[in-house]
This record gives C-alpha cells, sequence and structure tokens, in this order.
C-alpha cells in the first residue's frame, strides 16, 4: 500500500484547527520580530511607529555614534566576554556531568533534582538571592563573579538535561572497542567519546551562549555597576522614543541567528563526513 493520499483521502476538520492555530502561533512568534525588524529602517524623520516615513540605515549609525545611545558598544562587549565564559563553564560541566551521571551512585537523583531546581525558581527571586549573600559576606557584586553564578543558574540545569539527553543515546561499544584496541582512558576520551558527542556539545555550548547573551532577569541585581546589553536596553526604553532602539534589536538579533546558523552548518558538515555514502 503506497503512503500518498489519493484524492478521495479528506484531512478531518481537526487537521485544520490545528494547523490554524499553529499558524497564529507563528504570527504571534514572529510578528513582533518582523515588525521590529521593518521598523529600524524608518526614515529620518519617521517615529517608532507606523506609517513609514521613507527609509534609513541612519539608524544603526546611531548606535556607534558618542553621545547618541549610552555605552551600547562597551555594554554588548560586557554581554559577549559573559556568555562566552558562561557558554564555556556551562560545557565543561555539563559534559563532566553527563558523563559521570552514566553509572547511577547514591544519591544520584537527589543531586540531579537539586542542580535543575533553579528553573522552577523565579528569576528575579534567585538573582535577589544571590545579590543578598553577597551584601550578607561583605562582597561587591561584579560581571565575573555574582553576575556569573547568577547566570549559571539559568544556563547549567538546560545544558544538563541536554547533555543528559545526548549520553543517553551514546553506544557504549564504541568505547569497548578502543579498549579492547588497547586505548588509554585519555585516548578514548579524546579520540572516541568526545568527538561522537561533539554535535550535543555544540548544541549545549550555542544555547548557553543565547540565554546568557539575553539574560535580563538574574543579571539584573547582582551585575553591579556595569550593564549588559539587555540591561542597558531596558534603560534606554524609558528615555529614548527613537529608531535605534529597533535597531539595536535587529542587530542582537541578527548576531543570535547567524550564530545559530553558523553550528547548524558545522553540525551538518560533522555528519556528512560521518555518513558519506547516505549524503551522495
Amino acid at each position: 500500500m503506497s503512503g500518498r493520499a489519493t484524492k478521495g483521502d479528506k484531512r478531518p476538520w481537526t487537521f485544520y484547527a490545528l494547523a490554524g492555530l499553529f499558524g497564529l502561533f507563528l504570527l504571534f512568534l514572529y510578528g513582533p520580530m518582523v515588525v521590529i525588524y521593518v521598523l529600524s529602517f524608518q526614515g529620518p524623520d519617521g517615529g517608532v511607529t507606523f506609517p513609514m516615513v521613507g527609509t534609513s540605515v541612519g539608524w544603526f549609525r546611531n548606535i556607534l555614534e558618542p553621545g547618541q545611545m549610552a555605552n551600547i558598544p562597551v555594554s554588548f562587549s560586557r554581554s559577549l566576554e559573559l556568555a562566552l565564559l558562561v557558554s564555556g563553564i556551562t560545557v565543561v560541566i555539563s559534559v563532566a556531568a553527563g558523563l559521570g551521571f552514566r553509572r547511577r551512585f547514591p544519591g544520584s537523583g537527589v543531586l540531579f533534582y537539586l542542580a535543575i531546581a533553579s528553573l522552577v525558581m523565579p528569576s528575579l527571586l534567585v538573582g535577589f538571592g544571590i545579590g543578598l549573600g553577597f551584601q550578607f559576606l561583605g562582597l561587591q557584586t561584579n560581571l565575573f563573579t555574582s553576575a556569573l553564578g547568577a547566570q549559571l543558574t539559568w544556563t547549567l540545569p538546560f545544558g544538563l538535561l541536554v547533555m543528559f539527553a545526548v549520553v543517553d543515546r551514546f553506544n557504549r561499544s564504541w568505547e569497548e572497542a578502543a579498549n579492547d584496541l588497547g586505548a588509554s582512558a585519555w585516548q578514548r576520551l579524546v579520540h572516541v567519546t568526545l568527538p561522537i558527542l561533539l554535535p550535543g556539545i555544540l548544541g549545549v555550548a550555542v544555547g548557553a551562549f543565547t540565554l546568557s547573551y539575553d539574560e535580563y532577569a538574574r543579571t539584573t541585581l547582582t551585575i553591579g555597576t556595569k550593564n549588559t546589553l539587555p540591561l542597558e536596553i531596558y534603560a534606554l526604553i524609558s528615555s529614548s522614543s527613537s529608531p535605534t532602539l529597533f535597531a539595536i534589536g535587529t542587530v542582537t538579533t541578527a548576531v543570535s541567528f547567524l550564530l545559530i546558523g553558523a553550528t547548524l552548518l558545522v553540525i551538518f558538515r560533522m555528519q556528512r563526513r560521518r555518513n558519506p555514502i547516505r549524503s551522495v
């Protein structure tokens, strides 16, 4: 029997209802983003609403001009540095935990749920608690101390969940074959385990980077005196009403999409190298 639908086949009304609901979801998800992208090219005399008054890229130039928008390049560099550090730490801990949890040990279940418990806590309360803890200990909140810890409470649970799923599908017979060929534990890890897990590791790295790059709630009470990009944008919303804000949103979103696209391209090429016959 063929799996293709014939002319006489009719889809139930529920198919069209769910398809319409999914279409509304996509419109709700991407509609505001499209509006921001379009309005970021507003003309010099235009505002933050429609209709468009000409077109221009001058609002993008305002991002870099001194005195136009407060510390956007500086705050962007801070967000980038923090996101790279958070991503690296998340990858190291997630991979180590994923490999360590392959065998059950006493208290492993409790430890796992404690590690992901921060996901169910309101983000502002997590940041508030960390800020109070630093104040109680007499420590100064800072970008690479309290803010770093606050963001790790957000990225690590996601990294653990992803890495556990990736490791769960790992075929340990490959490691056994490496042992039979005389590989040491380090050689087995570097030349067998990590290369096979690499697509999942890249996914954890990109996910942690984007979560940190866009994080606001857990950072606002732990950052100290130096703003990251999301905090700087939020501060500008109440003091500025120019399309430059939309230009900032367009640029930052483009950076995220470029990073995700580059990662997917690398993973796709890795898969083609592993399966050269299927890719022909």
